[in-house]
């Protein structure tokens, strides 16, 4: 097993963080967490002064053969990547970057994932552990490096998505999962009412799909897998050959479709697996992309959030608003919590950050 004792600079580093922390905690002033600060447009803007994580990086620990590796928040998404493709290993929830600079910290704060993430899973899916600085400025660990190993309420999880509204993450541990013998990209032309149902079709058979996506008349999948397997299922399916460069354009938002030009706000909506068409007023199929095999829909839109809103729960999904990217989103990008569930976000918060100083606002404004 590789493995990089800390030094007294990262015991420095970490300790410094913790009594920032602390000094924040007693005078009651508002943190912004930041690493790379390249998912800065995810959530709401943060109020307060700058707590940097970049310079507590590096790999701590990692074992090729047991499949985990341990990292500091503040390291390089393609500094973690490049060492486990050296191994020929992966991160298996395939997060976006959004720029060069994005950190491991980045990606578990707001627990994005790419293509692959239906049929491999999610971030919190992948994570065995982390250490946290609570808000008196102490270190604490959650979790470890099995995938079992939880007696009660896994808080390392809880940690996923939570936009560091409730601890300073310093380090995850994570499963990763080994790169695959082949790969090749299909185009098939054909509508989108077609292309769910091929969809929903595939999806009773083992076929070695691992992306899925419907724009512009034309379903774009991802074969991985075994050789054998791979050129069985592409001489099966038939189609176009498609540059496997497009799952990265897709995933890092380079595809025309994101494009800045298009004035209008970008929605990412979120729900069930073989969800039909909303049928939403003024949208046409054009102002769609279908991700995940449909489960996860990117849309340009001027509808009101209201309304685009109700029929996603009417479907039992959600919308998130990601306009602020180019600086036309909703004031409120996520969309408002059912009355229990947010009893629950309030009082996590007061539990795990009474002084309310790690990211206030940044998911929801009262939280």
């Amino acid at each position: 097993m590789a493995e990089t004792r800390p030094t007294s600079t990262d015991q420095d580093i970490s300790e410094a963080l913790g009594e920032r922390v602390r000094r924040a905690a007693e005078a009651g002033t508002p943190l912004r967490i930041a690493g790379g600060d390249t998912k800065a447009f995810y959530g709401r803007p943060v109020e307060g002064e700058t707590l940097s994580t970049r310079e507590h990086r590096g790999i701590s620990s990692y074992d090729p053969v047991e499949l985990i590796v341990s990292v500091r928040a503040g390291t390089p998404l393609t500094e973690l990547e490049a060492t486990l493709a050296e191994q020929g290993q992966m991160l298996g929830c395939e997060p976006p970057h959004f720029g060069a600079d994005a950190t491991v910290g980045g990606m578990v704060a707001t627990g994005l994932s790419g293509p692959r993430r239906p049929w491999a899973g999610s971030v919190r899916d992948f994570v065995l552990g982390i250490r946290l600085i609570t808000q008196d400025g102490q270190q604490q660990r959650f979790g470890g490096e099995v995938m079992k190993n939880v007696a009660g309420y896994d808080l390392s999880r809880l940690m996923v998505g939570a936009q560091g509204t409730l601890g300073l993450v310093t380090e995850v541990s994570l499963k990763v999962l080994p790169r695959p013998g082949a790969r090749h990209s299909l185009r098939l032309e054909m509508s989108l009412a077609e292309a769910m149902a091929r969809l929903a079709e595939w999806g009773r058979s083992p076929l070695p799909l691992t992306a899925a996506a419907w724009h512009d008349g034309a379903l774009h999948l991802r074969l991985e897998g075994g050789p054998s397997s791979v050129a069985a299922t592409r001489e099966r399916l038939g189609g176009d050959d498609l540059d496997n460069g497009f799952w990265e354009a897709l995933r890092e938002q380079r595809l025309d479709f994101f494009s800045r030009e298009d004035a209008r706000p970008l929605w990412r909506l979120s729900l069930p697996h073989n969800t039909p068409s909303l049928r939403l007023p003024g949208v046409e199929e054009a102002d769609l992309l279908y991700d995940w095999a449909g489960t996860q829909r990117w849309l340009r839109s001027d509808l009101d959030a209201a309304t685009l809103r109700e029929a996603c729960a009417r479907a039992g999904g959600h919308a998130t608003c990601l306009g602020a990217r180019e600086g036309r989103g909703q004031a409120d990008p996520f969309m408002p919590l059912e009355p229990v569930v947010e009893k629950y976000h309030r009082n996590l918060k007061a539990q795990l950050d009474p002084k309310g100083i790690f990211n206030p606002g940044r998911l929801y404004a009262a939280i």
